[in-house]
């Protein structure tokens, strides 16, 4: 397995408890594709460089995991398709 960070930014509309249940959606995601967390590190509203989806701020998260490789495609397919993710970016920390 190798390390990799996600880091995500939600719509900033969304309530705290929702914001958090995602979170844990995602990471389960990677915890039954057989992958493992080991820091969540949430960074809350910010300001965005630039407008998406018409939105001028954003809820930040970064995940740091451990997953097999075959799993990033499906997890991007995941988070592609989640409603409240605007942007993602997935990086292998190796």
């Amino acid at each position: 397995m190798r390390a990799y960070e996600l880091v995500f930014i939600a719509h900033p509309d969304l309530e705290e408890t929702a914001f958090n249940e995602l979170v844990t959606k995602i990471q389960g995601w990677v915890t039954e594709a057989g992958g493992s967390i080991s820091k969540v590190d949430i960074w809350g509203k910010r300001k965005l460089a630039y407008p998406i989806r018409k939105q001028k701020e954003g809820q930040y998260a970064l995940i740091e995991m451990q997953m097999p490789t075959a799993f990033c495609k499906e997890l991007e397919h995941s988070l592609r398709f989640a409603e409240p993710v605007m942007r993602y970016l997935l990086v292998n920390k190796n």
